[in-house]
């Protein structure tokens, strides 16, 4: 956990480029003495990174993180989704992989 002025130097940000992050709706809002996480310094990052390195647009960093925390959201779905299937019996485990299995070959490209 890092509190403001720690994130603010690792994030190499400005309190105001903060302020925009946020009211962007890039970075959710930290109230006062709610400290910032590694993935909240990650983000901010990906977004110095994308406009400034990349020379993607603010229009093209909304889509980007839009898309990342969609794939992150699924991300979670299919570790919840794993994890009941880890409770099912192994018999109905079993056979729920071969139809995932059958699945696949069903799919696959000609």
């Amino acid at each position: 956990m890092l509190d403001r002025e720690m994130f603010l130097l690792r994030a190499q940000l400005s309190a105001g480029e903060l302020e925009w992050f946020v009211a962007a709706g890039w970075l959710g809002a930290h109230p006062p003495g709610q400290d910032f996480t590694e993935a909240d310094l990650g983000r901010v990052l990906l977004i110095r990174s994308l406009r400034q390195d990349c020379g993607v647009n603010d229009e093209g960093v909304e889509v980007a993180l839009r898309l990342l925390d969609q794939l992150h959201g699924a991300r979670r779905a299919l570790a919840g989704l794993a994890g009941v299937i880890r409770t099912l019996p192994p018999p109905l485990r079993e056979e729920l992989v071969r139809a995932l299995r059958a699945g696949e070959a069903d799919n696959t490209p000609p």
